[in-house]
């Protein structure tokens, strides 16, 4: 484990260093919280500490910009102080400090406090691990199924054309390879759900992932918005049935461009899958706060009861014995989850018979 002591008191500065190394722990020094920030970002350490009283930048300046930095914001955070009074304490918990430690303090207290963050650490790493294994255990079951699908349809296919081989005419030929197609590409986008379904559990039960993942960024995406819905509707013959409302100009949204784009794919596949032909979709794109834009999407189709509502948000809705993950539940799932992996909002405004509007929301970058 490796240890940033952030102190300008030389002595404590060397006998807590001293102490951990003594324990076995990697140790790193700074003394000043203007070197402990540029050290930490050399180093990535798995703990910090921190005095609160440091001339150039104090320890509540040090944690400000470890939590607000994306690759070290999830870095345990304690802070070294005299100051007894509860509202000093009260002020860095609000912060986002993870403990305090009161000088003068003892070995065993030093020694206590790195055991408290080693074990929650190795209860997230375990949480995390359960969650994969889980994970993998609905893939394993999932996928078969999905795959039998659809390989039995493109093997239906290939044994028509080969009996009729010798007999068929080129418009024959043209409609059972159209067939093929759409299933390749069905069974192609199954494959890329699931692995993103995957990609995405990942990142939310790994605390540095999920700040890795929020360090992408995506340039005007309205142009982008616009461009992925011209093109799904056009999939789907219905270009003329896209309606596009308010949008923003000249913004970066934190999240990746190939995230932005999974998100807007799914939620317009299901607006043109389950609306008619006729009925408009429209999109609208506004100011939400300082910090998130939002997006609206609104169709006119079969809209969703309760149940499928609030089964979109379970976790384990697809520990069934019997997975059909053609319908909303699936796309919908991996968008919401997405969008809640950069901490935006997600909700959905429906009723059976009378279309869907879905509205969310993603930060801004700084």
């Amino acid at each position: 484990m490796k240890i940033l002591v952030i102190d300008d008191q030389s002595y404590i500065l060397d006998s807590t260093s001293l102490l951990l190394k003594f324990e076995g722990y990697d140790v790193i020094t700074a003394a000043n919280g203007r070197i402990g920030v540029e050290k930490a970002r050399e180093c990535f350490p798995d703990l910090i500490f921190c005095d609160i009283s440091m001339p150039e930048l104090d320890g509540y300046g040090v944690l400000d910009t470890i939590r607000n930095d994306h690759e070290l914001s999830s870095i345990p955070f304690v802070f070294l102080t005299a100051r007894t009074d509860k509202a000093d304490m009260r002020a860095g918990m609000t912060k986002g400090a993870d403990d305090f430690l009161i000088k003068p303090y003892t070995r065993e207290e030093l020694i206590q406090t790195v055991k408290s963050i080693e074990n929650k650490r190795s209860k997230i790493e375990a949480q995390s691990q359960k969650q994969v294994e889980e994970i993998a255990r609905n893939i394993t079951h999932a996928l078969p199924h999905e795959f039998r699908i659809v390989l039995n349809q493109v093997i239906g296919s290939a044994k028509y054309l080969q009996s009729v081989a010798q007999s068929i005419e080129p418009e024959g030929i043209s409609e059972v390879s159209d067939d093929i197609l759409t299933s390749a590409q069905r069974l192609f986008r199954i494959t890329e759900n699931f692995l993103t379904y995957a990609q995405i559990e990942s990142f939310t039960a790994d605390p540095k992932m999920r700040v890795s993942v929020r360090s992408f960024h995506t340039d005007e995406p309205a142009a982008m918005l616009c461009d992925l819905c011209m093109a799904k509707a056009m999939n789907y013959n219905r270009a003329k049935d896209l309606k596009f409302g308010e949008m923003v100009e000249g913004i970066v949204i934190e999240i990746s461009s190939e995230n932005f784009a999974k998100i807007i794919s799914e939620l317009t596949d299901n607006a043109f899958r389950f609306s008619e032909a006729n009925t408009a979709v429209r999109l609208d794109m506004f100011e939400q706060s300082d910090a998130f834009v939002g997006f609206r999407l609104v169709d006119h189709g079969r809209g969703m009861s309760q149940k499928q509502i609030n089964d979109i948000g379970a976790y384990k809705q697809f520990e069934r014995d019997t997975y059909e993950q053609q319908g909303l539940g699936f796309g919908l799932y991996i968008a919401k989850k997405l969008v809640e992996l950069h901490d935006g909002t997600f909700t959905i405004q429906t009723k059976e018979g009378n279309g869907t509007s879905i509205v969310f929301t993603l930060p801004l970058a700084n």
